[in-house]
């Protein structure tokens, strides 16, 4: 449905809102591969995600009507596959910036796709990109941001944490992704024009233990180094005395004192 709650140029223009399903990025590549004519910044907004879906095939539990759970369709042909974290970082900057303005400092970005306060986990996103041959077609971005849930299982009570419990009040669902929105679509049009020249910048001194000694696991063992950068396809970067190490997804494990 279109909507003029929005104060975007696209990026929620279209705004689908679900009561229930299973997973918004499943509902949204579903119209896609159906060649349903979206536009690019369509949002699917479900109040009740019952199978949500984080990265590595993680479940994301979410209270029914407590959170912010959503989809979004973007379609990045100007970008090259092997750039593609580069949209990755704009996301996260984008969300970040987005809960700044809202909680004020704490909110990091925990790579590759968490958002942090402290040290505990506010949200987390998810991408998935659709290819035609070695070209961008769509790419699908999901969302999740733990709101208004002030209780959690037990096993993550002191790994979560919402703004609702960092507020101590609950927050407007529906302003929340506005706001969001706006940030994305900046941060999207500017990488877009190539005109976001500090991106990187702005992602480093973002990212959670940046600029820190950081304890991680590597295959069973216990390690420490500073994070030194991110490449392009989103492979992180750690140094290690003179030494560089490099590691994907699920390489490693941050060590805090919640994990």
């Amino acid at each position: 449905m279109q909507n003029n709650i929005f104060s975007t140029l696209f990026v929620g223009q279209n705004l689908i809102k679900l009561p229930e399903v299973d997973s918004t990025n499943n509902f949204l590549k579903m119209l896609v591969s159906n060649s349903e004519p979206l536009a690019e910044g369509t949002v699917i907004m479900a109040d009740n995600q019952f199978a949500g879906r984080g990265q590595q095939g993680n479940i994301w539990l979410a209270e029914p009507g407590m959170n912010l759970t959503v989809s979004l369709l973007l379609k990045p042909v100007f970008l090259d596959i092997n750039s593609q974290f580069l949209l990755n970082m704009v996301i996260s900057i984008a969300i970040r910036e987005a809960l700044t303005a809202i909680v004020g400092e704490g909110i990091k970005i925990k790579w590759p796709n968490d958002l942090y306060f402290n040290d505990r986990k506010v949200g987390g996103i998810l991408i998935e990109n659709i290819l035609s041959g070695s070209l961008y077609k769509t790419c699908i971005i999901g969302i999740g941001i733990n709101v208004n849930q002030r209780t959690f299982d037990p096993d993550l009570a002191d790994k979560a944490i919402s703004l609702s419990q960092i507020l101590q009040q609950d927050v407007n669902l529906l302003q929340l992704l506005t706001e969001i929105c706006s940030h994305i679509e900046s941060g999207y049009l500017k990488l877009k024009a190539r005109t976001y020249i500090d991106l990187r910048d702005v992602y480093m001194t973002s990212l959670y233990k940046w600029d820190e000694k950081l304890s991680y696991r590597f295959n069973g063992l216990q390690r420490e180094g500073r994070i030194a950068d991110v490449t392009d396809q989103g492979l992180l970067i750690i140094k290690e005395n003179k030494n560089f190490h490099t590691y994907n997804f699920k390489e490693i494990e941050f060590l805090t004192n919640n994990t």
